[in-house]
């Protein structure tokens, strides 16, 4: 592929970054089962002479330790290599790399040109496509929280908030509060000076109510595109944070006694035939594929939040009073309950999964949500009777752990066909696996109040 012809397939954004310039780099990306970009970098003049590129299947059995599960199937660990097709309409700008850079999300696919079923990213895809199949698009749009903390080099030392421009470290309790994003308004200023040039849409920058904690709210639309999105975001984000001497983090719980960090989720779901959202009426009203929708949630949740909360911390910010559900209610305009219907119009009524961690790999996330959703227009069952009132005070439903979870998950058939077996397999696999490791190690806390008073 000549230069020329590369350029012709990239969108507006990276032209705009490479224009007058000449493009020294392209990375090659895949987005593992923890939404780490794993792939190779290479000389542009070199990526524009190429006609394929591959990886090895082993990239989705690593663990987030960099261990190796053994879930490579009846053939054994042979680590054949995937095919590697890229998506010219995800390329886009690194601007923070010192060379000109841009960055592109390849799809993967074995020798006869199948989707690897264990990709994230085609995982979200075969979910589009049971709801495409019933003639009907998915709508989402994510919501993303995230702390900004100060450097920590020391894994044993509890984390801390940043350090702030008037000299005092982030305060906490201070929500939707200009001043305190105006305390780190230079990391803030790259976040978005970096998404222009990557062509990204912003709608709005907040404050959270922990210390350091921002979101930022994205606006709806295709959820492939929005998982790539966010994808790229988390980088983003921590290349801006890397320039003003902190870290960004995407924990779900990453400073005890803080709120944890959420990744709320918007559904909608339009009728492909007349452009209409299946969940208002002519009228306006709310239609019976609504009330189906919330419940599917409400039932198939359970075993889909092994991929919503993918990791051991995940499991701390299910507590009560901390903007976060501790159960499977759903109420209008409450946010106490898992599941929120927002105030809208009825074309744009919506459901909000308010389940999902910022750690969840945003392709497995929105594809695990939307399909507890589809499998609720397809069963036709009702939700529970609306909550009104604080949801805080009704039972727990969520797993204390992600060892319940993964049990949840693999007593879930029908998440499973939905998802895809095959992928399921090795996504219990790795994480069972990381579990287990996560249980031989000793916390502080143990060896405080173990050590000398068993």
């Amino acid at each position: 592929m000549a230069d020329e012809e590369l350029t012709a397939k990239l969108p507006q954004a990276a032209l705009d970054y490479i224009d007058g310039r000449r493009l020294d780099e392209i990375e090659c990306v895949v987005p593992d089962l923890a939404g780490v970009a794993r792939g190779k970098a290479m000389p542009a003049s070199k990526f524009a002479k190429s006609t394929r590129f591959h990886l090895p299947d082993s990239i989705f059995f690593q663990t987030i330790t960099g261990d190796w599960a053994e879930a490579a199937g009846e053939q054994g660990f042979t680590e054949p290599d995937m095919t590697l097709i890229p998506d010219y309409e995800t390329a886009t700008a690194a601007p923070w790399t010192a060379d000109i850079t841009l960055q592109i999300i390849h799809d993967v696919m074995d020798r006869a040109g199948v989707p690897i079923p264990i990709a994230p990213r085609n995982v979200l895809k075969r979910v589009i496509g049971l709801y495409e199949a019933q003639g009907w698009s998915p709508i989402v749009a994510p919501e993303m929280e995230f702390f900004l903390v100060a450097r920590n080099i020391d894994p044993t030392q509890p984390i801390q908030p940043p350090m702030g421009r008037s000299g005092r470290r982030a305060a906490a309790r201070q929500a939707y509060s200009l001043s305190a994003v105006d305390e780190y308004g230079p990391v803030i200023d790259d976040i978005y000076d970096f998404a222009e040039a990557q062509g990204f849409e912003i709608d709005g920058i907040t404050q959270e109510g922990g210390a350091g904690q921002v979101e930022i709210n994205m606006r709806h639309g295709d959820p492939v595109k929005l998982a790539d999105e966010i994808f790229f975001f988390k980088r983003l984000i921590r290349e801006a944070a890397l320039r003003h001497d902190c870290f960004a983090t995407f924990m779900a719980k990453p400073i005890e006694g803080e709120p944890g960090s959420a990744m709320h989720i918007h559904h909608s779901v339009i009728d492909i035939a007349n452009g209409q959202n299946i969940f208002s009426d002519a009228d306006g009203a709310e239609t019976p594929a609504f009330l189906h929708f919330i419940a599917g949630l409400q039932t198939h949740l359970p075993g889909a939040i092994a991929l919503l909360a993918p990791y051991v911390n995940s499991y701390r910010r299910y507590v009560p009073d901390f903007a976060a559900p501790i159960n499977l209610e759903w109420g209008r305009d409450n946010r106490t309950t898992g599941i929120r219907v927002p105030i809208s119009d009825p074309e744009a009524r919506r459901v909000e999964n308010r389940l999902a961690g910022m750690d969840c790999n945003p392709y497995l996330g929105i594809a695990a949500s939307l399909a507890c959703g589809y499998l609720g227009l397809m069963e036709g069952t009702q939700p529970k009777d609306e909550f009104r009132g604080d949801a805080y005070i009704g039972a727990e439903e969520i797993p204390r752990g992600l060892g319940d979870a993964l049990a949840l998950f693999d007593a879930d058939k029908a998440v499973q066909e939905a998802l895809g077996p095959e992928f399921c397999r090795v996504y219990g696999i790795v994480k069972n696996l990381e579990y287990s490791e996560f249980l031989q190690v000793i916390s502080p806390w143990e060896r405080e109040h173990l050590l000398l008073n068993v």
